[in-house]
């Protein structure tokens, strides 16, 4: 143990005196009291601890520091300790606060606040020093993808202290990797993470970021853009004409095609047959003059590049020369080039209303029956039109004639 500067007589002499009576007491066990307090301290390395040694209710006994190794730091006021990065910060009856500057990894361990009451106290400050991970490094397997691709990248975190953990992104979505932590001859840890997915064509030009997440840093990460290359997406629109393609009239298509890399070749044929001989196809353009019916059929657009092929198709039908009065514009797109057939729903109204008219006339002619056909019958006596007058009728209608014939009137 070394005193720092000249020492003066009187604290030699004053440290010895303080030794003499700690071994006379040795016999003590120092006690852990929660009158004598202190707190544990992460730091970087490269950066300043700070040590303090509080009591809460002291009566003149004396605070000292000691390092790891039990050496002594700081003596009440006093460091006899030679390392000049050892500062005090305060010192009182109650508190010893100690700064350490430029941490190291060899200054890490378990630091001893000692108070000499009787019985001595003690409380314990371990440092912990963290040491952050160098810069990730990101590696992709594949540097141009093609969609529907399976790619691999890997993200690593060399000699942190702790282990540094990993995450991915791929744009604002997060991807699960898999981790695998080493430890190095020197007690770092190297953290590397492996990520597998499959790309489409909308992750072209999307950013994959590896983030380090370590307590000794923050925002720490590697990022990496996605090349993926996609066969063509193809569209045909109509330039002319705006409506409904008639007989006599001409016909301009122009094929879109975009893809990465940028399609090739752009071809015009026709399903099932051959293209008009007369139909001029330049690049994506087709036109066809003077219409007729036997153009009508399916026309593709085919593109195509390294990835792939794609194509759209474009139906055409012919009408004949446009009537008095024109139906409505429609674009003759796949499937929506054929007649017009009759509109249904004004067929099945024409019927609907004819049945029910006659279910209502066969109800009326039903109650008009039931209610007007029946049969009833008159008992006048035979003869009673041969009676001289109406009583002498009367008197023979009530002698009951058995052999009267039965008159029947009907009423249709």
């Amino acid at each position: 143990m070394a005193i720092t500067g000249s020492g003066s007589l009187a604290t030699i002499l004053f440290l010895f005196m303080f030794q003499a009576s700690l071994l006379k007491g040795a016999a003590q066990e120092p006690v852990v009291s929660q009158n004598l307090v202190t707190d544990n301290v992460s730091v970087v390395e490269g950066e300043m601890a700070i040590i303090s040694c509080r009591v809460k209710d002291n009566d003149d006994s004396v605070i000292q520091l000691l390092n790891p190794s039990r050496q002594t730091i700081y003596f009440r006021d006093m460091r006899p300790l030679k390392d000049a990065r050892f500062q005090i910060v305060n010192f009182s009856d109650n508190e010893l606060r100690v700064s350490l500057s430029n941490v190291s990894l060899s200054d890490e361990g378990r630091y001893v606040c000692q108070l000499y009451s009787d019985p001595p106290q003690e409380a314990y400050a371990d440092i912990t020093v963290l040491v952050p991970p160098g810069n990730p490094i990101i590696e992709a397997r594949d540097e141009v993808l093609s969609e529907g691709n399976e790619t691999e990248m890997t993200c690593t975190a060399m000699s942190s202290k702790p282990a540094a953990t990993i995450r991915w992104m791929k744009g604002d979505k997060e991807l699960p990797g898999k981790p695998k932590v080493e430890l190095t001859y020197d007690k770092m840890y190297t953290v590397t993470s492996r990520l597998t997915f499959t790309v489409s064509k909308e992750d072209d030009g999307v950013p994959v970021s590896c983030i380090v997440d370590h307590p000794a840093v923050k925002d720490f990460q590697a990022q990496k853009y996605l090349e993926v290359q996609y066969k063509p997406e193809v569209k045909i629109l109509v330039e002319f004409p705006p409506g409904l393609t008639r007989e006599g009239e001409n016909l301009e298509l122009t094929c879109h095609a975009k893809g990465k890399p940028q399609p090739q070749r752009v071809n015009w044929v026709k399903v099932d047959d051959d293209v008009p001989s007369h139909a001029v196809i330049t690049g994506g353009d087709l036109y066809i003059e003077n219409l007729n019916k036997s153009y009508n059929g399916t026309y593709r657009c085919v593109a195509s590049n390294t990835v792939g092929e794609s194509f759209d198709d474009y139906i055409l039908y012919v009408y004949d020369t446009a009537p008095s009065t024109e139906p409505a514009a429609h674009d003759s797109r796949a499937g929506e080039g054929a007649p017009r057939t009759v509109d249904h729903a004004v067929i099945g109204g024409v019927v609907a209303v004819v049945v029910f008219a006659m279910l209502c006339l066969l109800i009326v002619l039903g109650r008009y029956f039931a209610r007007h056909k029946g049969t009833y019958f008159t008992h006048e006596a035979k003869g009673a039109d041969d009676a001289a007058d109406a009583d002498t009728a009367i008197i023979n209608a009530e002698g009951g004639h058995t052999n009267s014939d039965e008159k029947k009137e009907y009423y249709i």
